[in-house]
């Protein structure tokens, strides 16, 4: 038995000011002039809050990447088909996407979890290639009811969760996230949309290249969807059941369980951000713990990051998901994590503060 929901919110803590402080501290001290590196130093007091260390090590990454599919493709909200879903697992698996490239550039591993793909996936399960957590095969189409039940919302939670519990145990220090699903753009703009407040029009782009008239459509699919399902905006499982993906609680589920046992983990993209929006309405602290991978080319994410309160560490115009902007990212934290660990500071390095241009 793993950890419940409940158990997990519980047991998530803010990040320790003490550590925060003392990171600071240590960086002031580092043989540059204050503040040089920029974001580098914020994140490098990050990760020593979260590690509560002054050498935290993050070499052990993994790409988790969650994939399933979504039944309100069949109202026309996708410029790909369906099938195109598991098509891109088993690209995943073959090495051939963008995300193991990316990831291997970062020294990273992928994980590719099945939490809903409409397809038999268990040869690929049975000869280990990925991991299934597989709730049901697909969402149902959320402008005719519920995405989800709520039970099987909390079971793409808690999977994420337990998830994280097993490769904390086998030695991962940073987790990052990616998704797999055509259509999830409409359901993620959805959520946005519910906890926001903002015009449906203001947070939907055009996913995987939609032209003018798909676009017009998608948004009058999500705002149908809203209307039929009345998500609770002060109920994050509510609106993840209501107008959300199996994903994409895959994904909250793993930002809620790297905030219970103290790994940090880099957000990726637009469907990340949705399952960091989620994650954060149920266990406000867990925003100690995510790092925001990038800004997307998607027009909601803007927002999306408005709404978390985090600020992107790079922008590249990307727009694929899968993980790609967090496996970028990962570098940058890895090179955060070696600056704290490994630079010296004014004494140890005797350089005079006088020659750096720090003034006391």
């Amino acid at each position: 038995m793993g950890l419940t929901l409940r158990e997990a919110i519980q047991g998530i803590e803010p990040l320790s000011d003490e550590w925060r402080l003392k990171a600071r501290d240590y960086l002031n001290n580092l043989a540059i002039p204050q503040g040089s590196l920029g974001e580098l130093l914020n994140l490098a007091e990050q990760l020593a809050a979260i590690k509560q260390s002054l050498k935290p090590s993050v070499r052990q990454k993994t790409v988790v990447t969650m994939a399933g599919d979504h039944g309100v493709v069949a109202e026309g909200v996708s410029a790909f088909p369906q099938e195109v879903t598991p098509q891109m697992v088993s690209n995943f698996v073959a090495g051939g996407a963008a995300i193991n490239v990316l990831a291997g550039v970062a020294g990273a591993r992928v994980l590719v979890v099945d939490m809903g793909v409409a397809a038999d996936l268990s040869e690929l399960v049975r000869e280990g290639k990925i991991i299934s957590r597989k709730i049901a095969d697909g969402t149902r189409n959320m402008t005719q009811g519920p995405a989800m039940t709520r039970a099987q919302a909390e079971q793409a939670l808690e999977s994420g969760i337990n998830l994280v519990g097993d490769l904390v145990g086998e030695g991962v220090e940073l987790l990052a996230t990616g998704d797999m699903g055509i259509g999830n753009t409409t359901p993620s703009s959805a959520i946005l949309a519910v906890f926001s407040g903002l015009p449906v029009h203001e947070v939907t782009g055009r996913g995987t290249g939609i032209a003018d008239a798909a676009l017009e459509n998608k948004v009058r699919v999500i705002e149908k969807a809203l209307a039929v399902n009345k998500p609770d905006a002060g109920d994050p499982v509510d609106v993840l059941a209501k107008v959300g993906g199996l994903e994409i609680g895959g994904i909250a589920g793993i930002i809620l369980g790297a905030a219970y046992y103290k790994v940090p983990v880099v957000v990726d993209g637009f469907i990340s951000s949705a399952g960091a929006l989620v994650a954060k309405k149920l266990a406000p602290h867990s925003l100690d713990y995510m790092i925001a991978a990038h800004q997307s080319m998607e027009s909601g994410h803007r927002s999306m990051l408005q709404e978390l309160g985090l600020r992107p560490l790079l922008n590249l115009n990307l727009r694929l998901g899968e993980g790609t902007g967090a496996a970028l990212a990962m570098n940058l934290v890895e090179a955060s994590a070696q600056v704290i660990g490994r630079m010296l500071t004014f004494e140890d390095a005797g350089v005079s503060r006088d020659t750096a241009g720090v003034k006391e």
